[in-house]
């Protein structure tokens, strides 16, 4: 009996170490972490580790793109765990604290899925580009103003070129640049570091200087009927028709006369663009279409496409549109769960056939995530405003 007791604690501790064995132990501080807090922790195989002190709590997981990891408790009541491997770049995340789903307090906290929550990055091997580097760098202004459309005050974030404050006679171009569902204005300059990857571009004289604008496109579902709690959404085409409208509406009607008015822009529809991620690519879209007199370059990431119905059906937009840019993570394009509309390539394909100038960029090994968008920004940019 004592050898079979033996046995098995031996075995246990074999299991134990070879289990331990299998991830790397050479964890080192998230770079959005909070000043001076320690976790979470990042690994060189992109594994996330978190820990938290909760002694009284009788279950906490890390929740880690659409995956939740048990941690475990030491004998201080310190709870440690650690997810699968990652894709690169920046992820949502939050701790599950028996059954209530909380921010890790040691994060930085951006704003996505509709909440401020706990964020995370996991070093790319292509992060030099939207890196902090010693170049010159232009400002990220926070701009309130009042909105008639929208009778309310509204909040968007600017971006100047490093050298838009040395010559007062200068005039910019101007990107409208709009963040995906369940995030805000803050969502570009923030998570996506637009400002840091423009600065980069302009600094290896790869893109012309302009003006980025990025307000708030949020779009929220019709109220369903009290009376039907938890209904199903109306059936037909979705999103349902119209839906852009009331953004589009407060964008033209609004925002770009006040951009015109209060910034050194070049106010006609060669120098400007509009381009957005996921909801802000379908919005991007819609507003176009039915705008191609205000926007000659279009982008749109990880949100459908513009296809050859939608030219046939709108042939001022094949006529004023200079550039179309579409893109997807590879990850999106492979698996098929997003609405990425008729095949994107052959699509591309057909568009340039009609005369328009569209180009298709797939970002290697990533998903429906920003390290995508990040990509899709820096190979769009170049492409934007030239003679």
């Amino acid at each position: 009996m004592k050898k079979l007791i033996q046995y098995i604690a031996l075995s246990t501790l074999a299991i134990g170490g070879f289990s331990h064995a299998q991830v790397v132990e050479d964890f080192k501080p998230s770079s959005v972490n909070q000043p001076g807090k320690e976790y979470p922790q990042v690994n060189s195989e992109r594994r996330v580790r978190v820990q938290i002190l909760a002694p009284d709590a009788k279950y906490v997981q890390l929740d880690i793109g659409a995956v939740k990891y048990d941690l475990v408790k030491d004998e201080n009541g310190v709870w440690t765990g650690e997810s699968a491997p990652q894709d690169e770049g920046f992820h949502y995340y939050q701790l599950n604290i028996d059954g209530a789903s909380v921010p890790d307090p040691g994060s930085l906290y951006f704003y996505g899925a509709s909440r401020w929550g706990s964020g995370i990055e996991i070093p790319a091997h292509d992060q030099d580009f939207y890196a902090l580097k010693n170049v010159p760098h232009g400002q990220v202004r926070e701009h309130i103003y009042f909105s008639k459309t929208d009778n309310s005050m509204r909040r968007c974030f600017i971006y100047t070129p490093p050298c838009y404050n040395k010559d007062q006679n200068k005039r910019y171009p101007v990107l409208y640049l709009q963040h995906g569902g369940g995030e805000n204005e803050t969502g570009w300059s923030s998570q996506g570091r637009a400002n840091l990857i423009m600065d980069n571009l302009i600094a290896e004289g790869k893109a012309n200087p302009f003006i980025i604008v990025m307000d708030n496109g949020t779009w929220r579902m019709p109220e369903r009927p009290q009376t039907a709690p938890g209904a199903e959404r109306p059936r037909g085409a979705w999103p349902p028709a119209g839906w852009a409208d009331g953004f589009m509406n407060v964008l033209t009607k609004d925002i770009i006369p006040m951009i015109d008015e209060n910034y050194r822009t070049i106010a006609n529809q060669q120098n400007r663009a509009m381009a957005g991620l996921s909801m802000g690519a379908m919005q991007t879209r819609v507003i176009t279409l039915a705008n191609s007199d205000l926007f000659s370059h279009v982008g749109m990431f990880s949100g459908g496409s513009i296809s050859v119905e939608d030219v046939e059906k709108n042939p001022q937009f094949l006529k004023n549109v200079k550039v179309l840019f579409l893109s997807f993570g590879s990850k999106e394009v492979e698996s098929g769960r997003y609405n990425l509309g008729s095949d994107p390539k052959s699509n591309v394909e057909e568009l340039n056939k009609r005369g328009l100038k569209t180009h298709y960029y797939v970002s290697p090994g990533t998903d429906h995530e920003w390290q995508t968008w990040r990509r899709s920004l820096y190979q769009f940019a170049p492409l934007l405003f030239k003679n």
